[in-house]
């Protein structure tokens, strides 16, 4: 096993938010409909990008990353591998992960596909309108991922919008051996129920393999896996495929299943503002307590405390110091 540099490595699609407040009648205009996710290619990315407001807010974004954010918050050792352009929005990406304490130096793509990125557009009601980009955060492969990073982590963490792009899918597969290869552990998120519909089977290969270690899931997203209705259904069938499944229940709080044990602890109660990074937070706080030994029902005190900040604001990244927060709930993360 090599020496343990990380405490939490994440894998994801690399995307820059892009956040800014719209004019009423700039939807219309556009003809994007209110409230939806738009998949957009490059030409019409570069369109909504220009005609955006000049005072928009770029910050780094995508599943993955705000789970690294999150450990560094808490004061792990965060270290992120995902793929940016050689360009402006690239930038942005990585001065942005550094800043906040998440070791990021992957590869750039060279005369490729541009950065990929989300342009949230807020309405005056607080409605986001959404357009991603996925561009160069799709060109991932088995090339960007490194033994020597893998290896000295304690937990690799990846994304199962990774699933979607083929080299993506191999880099996935890639990262899960070379961590196996040194003794640690694996885990991935099953990002959302349409990324469970399109992949059920593969992902169930993944668990019963072993090539995934701990699973992390909503209600919906495990219930989905399952093809049930019933939580307690899809808990009795997880816990048979998966080492470790950490599910979370919003306001109910969120479970552990190990070895036919289940953890359960409460939420934290706190007035939802914008529920974007919840299932990312509490991932943070789940791998860096179990990372550092933590029993689970620490470790789900801890999720469910980071999950809790993120969704009091607008934006999927913690404001306030999660390391202050957690000590000022006695929580040994």
């Amino acid at each position: 096993m090599a020496e343990t540099r990380y405490d939490v490595l994440t894998i994801g699609n690399a995307i820059v938010d892009v956040i800014a407040r719209i004019e009423p009648g700039f939807l219309e205009k556009e003809g994007l409909s209110e409230g939806i996710m738009h998949l957009v290619d490059t030409d019409r990315s570069a369109y909504l990008y220009e005609r955006m407001p000049a005072d928009k807010r770029q910050i780094s974004g995508g599943s993955a990353a705000n789970t690294a954010a999150g450990v560094a918050s808490l004061g792990g050792r965060a270290r992120f591998v995902g793929k940016v352009a050689d360009d402006p929005l690239g930038d942005v990406f990585a001065d942005d992960l550094n800043a906040i304490g998440v070791d990021y130096d992957t590869s750039r793509l060279m005369n490729g596909a541009a950065t990929a990125r989300s342009m949230i557009l807020l309405s005056d009601d607080g409605e986001r309108t959404m357009n991603t980009y996925l561009g160069a955060c799709h060109e991932l492969t088995e090339a960007d991922i490194k033994e020597d990073e893998i290896g000295a982590a304690s937990i690799t963490y990846m994304e199962g919008y990774l699933w979607d792009p083929v080299e993506a899918k191999k880099a996935f597969v890639r990262a899960a051996h070379y961590a196996h290869k040194h003794g640690r552990p694996t885990s991935f998120t099953l990002s959302d129920p349409f990324c469970v519909h399109r992949y059920r089977d593969e992902f169930l290969d993944l668990m019963r393999s072993r090539t995934i270690d701990y699973v992390f899931a909503n209600v919906e997203e495990v219930k989905a896996l399952y093809q049930t209705d019933d939580l307690q259904v899809a808990a009795r069938e997880i816990a048979k495929d998966a080492e470790v499944a950490a599910i979370t229940m919003g306001a109910a709080g969120a479970m552990a299943i190990c070895n036919g044990e289940v953890v359960t602890v409460p939420a934290f109660p706190v007035d939802v503002v914008d529920a974007t990074g919840a299932g990312d937070l509490f991932a943070s706080g789940f791998l860096l307590a179990v990372a550092r030994g933590q029993n689970f029902e620490m470790a789900l005190r801890a999720g469910c405390l980071a999950a809790s900040e993120v969704i009091s604001h607008i934006g999927a990244r913690p404001v306030l110091d999660l390391r202050q927060l957690a000590a000022e709930k006695g929580l040994a993360v």
